[in-house]
Formats: structure tokens, C-alpha cells, sequence
């Protein structure tokens, strides 16, 4: 007979001598909480670990944070009007790039250009030479009404014919578009300090571009952005049109951290593994079942759980049988006595107090055969007294017999 026989059978007979009635037999296991299953927190996109905190058997819950990952930010080269967005978040970069020029533009907020050479320049080697960052007045050849000023941002080589072209950017006044202004480095625009003749162009808008996938945008079409302005975020890899909120990763359920897989400082690839999740509602009991008890436990019986840390308080659990191991444990190499022993699984429903790997008692209740009622045993005063009884009654009987004998002698 095993243990867990002999178990059952002294708490049923002190069960009978106790409640003087007949009892369901009880047959009790030892077991652990373990999980049926694990579950992979994985990286959406590409990158450096940037932070992780957790450890192994932290709690976790649907919502917290897992680990941030290390974005590419791209900053607004000059001050500008966001003029078109072509990426969405989720996007590949190369694919955008390729169809559009750019992610985004920029127009600047200087918005006309001037195309200017030195062949009008008055006629002196210091005009000649055009000096790039300087500052220009600007005077329409038509009617002098349309004046500005502006800066000189590209001087390129003497052309065939000994002049010298050169790029200005408007920084103050109107102008039509094609319209040919004088350039002077004095605000009188004397003849004497023309530097040369040029034509008002647009200021072409700039385009904007990056790499990986765009994870965030930070602008949208019409907005004003200075020099240096957080303009959009991508990260490594493509994200196959799903796209985080952040750079965040967050756990999308409830359980406890198996194991870390990332590390703050390493780097990730998509699809790479965080962290491994044991899920709290896929939490079950194990317990070893010797071949011996097989026929004392089934699938689908129910089971009262008790754990060993709260055991005198007497709290339970109700638990299912979800299954029962039909290949035993593999017994230590060169045994060749004991039973075997196979793993038994019980479905639970976990309060806040159950932790993994917790000691459990399992108990299985089964319908046992009714017990005989014991017969009677009367006591040897029992019977003297029943005697003593039975001798009084006939003695009586005896005296009412004379008594009626002598009544009708009389008579």
C-alpha cells in the first residue's frame, strides 16, 4: 500500500470515529504552482537598448513598461514651413524617398532667391570680388520701388567669360517673382558700390530625409520649426506598418518575468526577444502521481488546494483535474527499483497570495462504499437487567391469578 494510501485511510477511519457515519475516502498529493506556458515580449523595431530594468520574477501587469529602445532624431537644418509630409508613422524610409525626394519639406522663411552675376558690377577689382556671407541691398531695375537686402550664400567659379556667378538669399523686402534687381553693398545703392545684376527666383523648398522606418512624427504640414526643431523619429528595420506609440515597448499582459533576454546597451534586432513572460492566468498545479495511486485521481476530478505557507488557516481552493501524463519521469540513471512516477495537472483559478513554484497539498475526494452498520452489543448489566425484568412481570401475572382464584372461592 503507498503512502498517500495509507494517508487517506487514517483520515477516513478518524473521519468514521469522529461524525459516527459513513465518509468519502480522501486521497492527498503534494504538488507545485508552475505555468503551462510562456510567453515572448518582443521588439517591434531595430535598435539600441536604451533601458531595461526589470529582473526575473518581477511582477507584471498589462501596460507597464519593458524597455525603451534608442530612436534616430532628425532635427530642422533651417528655420522654415513645414510644406509636405509624404511619410506616415510605420513607414520605410527608402520606399518614401525614393517616390518623393524626401520624407518632408521645408520651405524657408526666406522665401526668394536671387541668381546673380558680377558682369554688371561696376567696373573696379573691389566689386569683382564677391565675398560669400556678406550682406547686399537689393534695388529693382525697373523703378527702384521694390528694395530689400540679403546675403550672399554661394560664389562658384569665374565662368568664360571672366564673370563670376553668385547666389543671394532674400532676408528683407518684396519682389516679384523674375524680376531683375541691382545689387549694391551700400544701402544708397550708389553705382559706385554695385557688386553686380540678378534675377529673383523661389526659394526652393528643402527636402528632408532619414533612414530605417519612421517611428513618430513631430510636425505636421504648415507648422513653423526653427533651426534644430525635433522634426520626426525613425528607428532600424522595417515595421511592416505596425508602429509603436513611442520608443516604449509595453507588456500586453499580466504575469511574471521568466527571464530578461536584453540588457541596457546591447542592441536589438526586430523581432528580437525582451523579456519571457509566465502568463498569471495560465498558472496550474503539478504533483507526482505514483503508478500505484493512478486509479485514485482522473481527469476531470475536482480537488480542494491547500498551500503549505497558509496551511493553518484553513483557506482552500477548488481546483480541476486537467490531465494526467501518460510517459512516467525518467528515473535517475542505473535505478532499478521504485514505481514510476507521472506528472498530474490541476487547473486553478490563482488569488494575489499565489506565486510560482509555492508548495501546495492537493486534495482528491472520491465516492467510497457505504459502511455496514456494526451490530449491537448489549452488556452483560444490560441483560441481568433484562432478566430481572421479565422475572417481576411473570411474578405479577402470578398474584392476579390467586387474587381472581380466592374471589370466586368466596363467592
Amino acid at each position: 500500500m503507498s503512502m498517500n494510501k495509507r494517508v487517506a485511510a487514517v483520515l477516513a477511519a478518524l473521519l468514521v470515529l469522529a461524525l459516527g457515519a459513513p465518509a468519502l475516502a480522501q486521497v492527498t498529493f503534494t504538488g507545485t504552482v508552475v505555468s503551462r506556458e510562456t510567453i515572448s515580449v518582443s521588439a517591434p523595431f531595430g535598435g539600441l537598448i536604451d533601458e531595461i530594468s526589470l529582473r526575473k520574477g518581477d511582477p507584471i501587469r498589462v501596460g507597464d513598461p519593458v524597455a525603451t529602445i534608442k530612436t534616430t532624431k532628425v532635427y530642422a537644418e533651417m528655420d522654415g514651413v513645414v510644406s509636405g509630409i509624404f511619410a506616415r508613422e510605420g513607414d520605410e524610409s527608402e520606399g518614401i524617398i525614393e517616390r518623393y525626394g524626401g520624407l518632408m519639406y521645408l520651405e524657408p522663411i526666406n522665401k526668394y532667391l536671387v541668381a546673380a552675376t558680377t558682369e554688371k558690377a561696376y567696373n573696379s577689382s573691389s566689386t569683382k570680388y564677391i565675398h560669400i556671407g556678406e550682406k547686399v541691398y537689393l534695388s529693382c531695375t525697373k523703378d527702384g520701388t521694390h528694395v530689400g537686402t540679403a546675403l550672399v550664400t554661394k560664389v562658384s567659379e569665374v565662368d568664360e567669360s571672366g564673370n563670376t556667378p553668385y547666389t543671394l538669399e532674400v532676408i528683407g523686402g518684396e519682389f516679384y517673382m523674375g524680376e531683375t534687381v541691382g545689387i549694391y553693398r551700400d544701402s544708397s545703392h550708389s553705382s559706385e558700390s554695385r557688386i553686380g545684376r540678378g534675377t529673383i527666383q523661389q526659394n526652393a523648398a528643402v527636402p528632408v530625409k532619414g533612414s530605417g522606418s519612421v517611428l513618430k512624427l513631430h510636425v505636421q504640414v504648415g507648422d513653423v520649426v526653427e533651426r534644430g526643431e525635433v522634426l520626426f523619429e525613425t528607428v532600424e528595420g522595417v515595421l511592416d506598418g505596425m508602429y509603436a506609440v513611442d520608443n516604449t515597448i509595453y507588456s500586453p499582459l499580466d504575469g511574471f518575468v521568466a527571464s530578461v533576454e536584453a540588457t541596457q546597451g546591447s542592441a536589438v534586432e526586430k523581432s528580437g526577444k525582451l523579456i519571457t513572460v509566465y502568463p498569471k492566468d495560465a498558472m496550474q498545479i503539478e504533483i507526482k502521481v505514483s503508478e500505484l495511486d493512478l486509479t485514485e485521481i482522473h481527469e476531470g476530478d475536482k480537488v480542494s488546494i491547500e498551500f503549505e505557507w497558509d496551511v493553518d488557516s484553513l483557506r482552500q481552493l477548488e481546483g480541476v483535474v486537467a490531465g494526467i501524463s501518460s510517459v512516467g519521469d525518467e528515473k535517475a540513471e542505473g535505478s532499478t527499483g521504485g514505481d514510476a512516477k507521472y506528472s498530474a495537472y490541476i487547473d486553478f483559478t490563482p488569488d494575489d497570495t499565489v506565486r510560482l513554484d509555492m508548495s501546495v497539498i492537493v486534495y482528491v475526494q472520491e465516492d467510497g462504499p457505504a459502511s455496514e452498520p456494526e451490530p449491537e452489543v448489549e452488556s452483560e448489566a444490560g441483560d441481568e437487567a433484562e432478566d430481572e425484568t421479565e422475572e417481576d412481570t411473570a411474578d405479577e401475572a402470578e398474584d392476579e391469578a390467586e387474587d381472581e382464584t380466592d374471589v370466586q372461592a368466596g363467592e
